[in-house]
């Protein structure tokens, strides 16, 4: 399973076929196919002769070594697709086992730190962009997907294309956010860049959309421009839209097809950092009669 220049192995191939009829995105064909390679190289000899105590050995390592949580799942979700899938031995993973993940709260920002980001972003496009993942609460791989027929300024929404599970989905369209959309759309017009059906934030060559890194980068100068001291990225401005949402009182059901999750637990996680509910509530102490200080 180790890359070669001159040619690809049967059994690469195979799980190769195997991950391209289920239609898995490249993404996750190329994370699958990583987690094999390390535990080939781990291995020492073709993945396909390990035991299932061969297997209880490479994640004992890799937990020694200090791996993360999230990239030891990640390692076992794609080792599990090729024994039970593409060499039919489900069975060589029973000694495996997922490890707990630590549970943090998303990082928040506060509804003046918004307003400092988006004043940060350099240009109309920039500040645009960044104001879909906020105000429509985007992930960056949907905000740069966008079209511009995709805007509905008729029926206020916006429509995310094969987002992530590759759901099709509408999100909100404020009349604040079709503003700035409409100041990005005129000056890009402008310079050429808004092509006929063509991207909502093209790159450099507007044939291609602007990239996820690309936008991250945006993100980030926006962050250090607004002197922003907490750590900030794109997913931050979602986290950010579903836990003012909740903070306004919208229900959490809505917020979770607004979100695009397809389970209420995801999206309830930020009741925990939505603050202003928890001022709101009161204490049981309140109801008793304490003596005097």
């Amino acid at each position: 399973m180790t890359d070669s220049n001159q040619s690809i192995s049967p059994l690469r191939q195979r799980m190769i076929d195997d991950m391209t009829m289920r239609k898995l995105s490249p993404k996750t064909q190329a994370g699958y196919l990583r987690a094999v390679i390390k535990f080939t190289l781990f291995f020492g000899r073709s993945p396909d002769l390990a035991s299932s105590e061969d297997l209880r050995t490479f994640q004992l390592q890799q937990v020694e070594q200090g791996v993360s949580s999230t990239t030891i799942n990640a390692t076992i979700t794609g080792l599990n697709f090729f024994f039970a899938v593409s060499l039919e031995r489900p069975s060589a993973m029973k000694r495996m086992s997922r490890v707990q993940e630590p549970q943090k709260l998303p990082q928040v920002l506060s509804v003046e730190e918004v307003e400092r980001l988006l004043a940060g972003a350099s240009n109309p496009k920039h500040r645009a962009a960044l104001a879909v993942a906020y105000g429509a609460g985007l992930r960056s791989s949907e905000v740069v997907h966008l079209k511009i027929a995709d805007i509905d300024s008729n029926r206020m929404i916006v429509r995310v294309e094969q987002g992530k599970g590759r759901r099709d989905r509408y999100a909100m369209l404020s009349p604040s956010l079709l503003e700035l959309l409409r100041a990005w759309w005129r000056v890009g017009h402008a310079q050429g860049k808004m092509l006929q059906g063509g991207w909502l934030f093209p790159g450099i060559n507007p044939i291609k959309p602007l990239s996820t890194r690309q936008l991250n980068h945006v993100c980030h100068r926006a962050a250090q421009a607004a002197s922003l001291e907490k750590r900030i990225s794109m997913h931050t401005l979602r986290h950010s839209f579903a836990t003012h949402l909740l903070e306004n009182k919208v229900d959490i059901r809505v917020i979770q097809v607004l979100l695009g999750h397809r389970k209420l637990e995801t999206t309830a996680r930020y009741s925990h950092v939505a603050t202003h509910m928890l001022s709101e509530v009161t204490s049981p102490l309140e109801q008793l009669a304490l003596p005097p200080a």
